[in-house]
């Protein structure tokens, strides 16, 4: 299944959940998870959605995205900042678009942390709109965080699996360490 890019551009006009983290530190120091969300920069607000949908479904993370600086071309600098990002957080997780499928870094980004992090600490976020399905080229490789039947509630499937998922309110947040 695939979460319709309509949910998350609704979803991310309702108001932010009032203890997101502001910035690394502050989501280290409260103990919460951290996550790097590969998207395109042309959807922004669609993460946004994202972000408020997961912190909706108890799953209180910071996400490192609204760093502004970086070059929309690929250089060393941006590369390398991107790498220590993508270390530094728990998870990766991969907000995958029309926009994501065009971007110079998102496939980058998953690429680097596959070689990085276990398979297990990403997630893929396969979106729908009326012309198609994003990201099911990675679902037998990742989990991924998708709705249930109806745009239900947000599960966490194992990968390859559509049809069993677990409710993210009932998992842990906690990636595997290893």
């Amino acid at each position: 299944m695939a979460i319709n890019i309509r949910l998350l551009e609704q979803a991310a006009t309702r108001a932010a959940p009032s203890n997101l983290a502001k910035s690394l530190q502050e989501a280290r120091m409260a103990r919460k998870r951290t996550a790097f969300l590969s998207h395109s920069h042309h959807d922004a607000s669609k993460a946004k959605g994202l972000q408020i949908l997961l912190a909706e479904n108890g799953w209180d993370i910071f996400i490192d995205w609204e760093h502004n600086s970086l070059d929309e071309r690929p250089t060393k600098e941006t590369a390398q900042w991107l790498q220590e990002a993508i270390v530094r957080a728990d998870w990766l997780i991969y907000l995958a678009t029309p926009n994501s499928q065009k971007s110079r870094w998102c496939p980058w980004e998953i690429g680097y942390a596959d070689g990085k992090k276990s398979a297990a600490s990403i997630l893929i976020v396969s979106t729908e709109d009326a012309n198609g399905t994003y990201g099911s080229e990675y679902l037998s490789l990742y989990k991924q965080i998708s709705t249930t039947v109806n745009s239900g509630p947000l599960a966490l499937f194992e990968a390859g699996n559509n049809s069993s998922g677990k409710y993210l309110k009932d998992v842990t947040t906690e990636p595997p360490r290893y």
